[in-house]
């Protein structure tokens, strides 16, 4: 299945893009440990249950590891960290973490590879196709109806 995209218009004023399209990628939906451990079942000899057990007991590793200022790194997934926003303080006496530190987030970086040519790719996309998403008035288009003089959700033209 490829990956779905529809085009937005930027429409910021002051940018340097603005009245370009670009494509968004459309999600269709989400699939959850359940869903992931029931393919992953399919797929090799190891029960569901069990493919949760790992995935649960690594969320949890992954935590505590992230928490102990450990960069995780998962093969052919990427690395996870720890990242910190905050503000700047003048000088180094003056910093304070409560002060300072506004929140902690994680970074994710895909894993990449090398193709053919030398370029570098990332690994999860390697093969992957870009496809419209079926146009849908609901889903941002009803500027290009309008513009074409298709009647729009309710019927009317204007």
């Amino acid at each position: 299945m490829p990956v779905l995209y529809k085009l937005n218009k930027d429409k910021r004023k002051n940018s340097r893009t603005a009245g370009l399209y670009f494509a968004r990628a459309v999600h269709v939906g989400v699939i959850d440990t359940e869903g992931l451990a029931k393919i992953m079942q399919a797929n090799c000899t190891i029960k569901a249950a069990d493919i949760k057990a790992v995935l649960t007991e690594l969320v949890e590793t992954m935590a505590t590891q992230l928490q102990n200022s450990m960069r995780v790194k998962l093969d052919g997934l990427g690395s996870f960290k720890i990242g910190i926003r905050g503000v700047g303080s003048k000088t180094i006496d003056e910093y304070s973490v409560a002060k300072n530190v506004r929140d902690l987030h994680i970074n994710f970086q895909p894993e990449t590879k090398r193709d053919a040519t030398g370029l570098r790719q990332r690994a999860m996309l390697g093969g992957a196709k870009v496809q419209e998403a079926p146009r849908n008035e609901n889903i941002g288009e009803k500027e290009a109806a309008k513009a074409k003089g298709a009647p729009n959700a309710g019927g009317v033209t204007k």
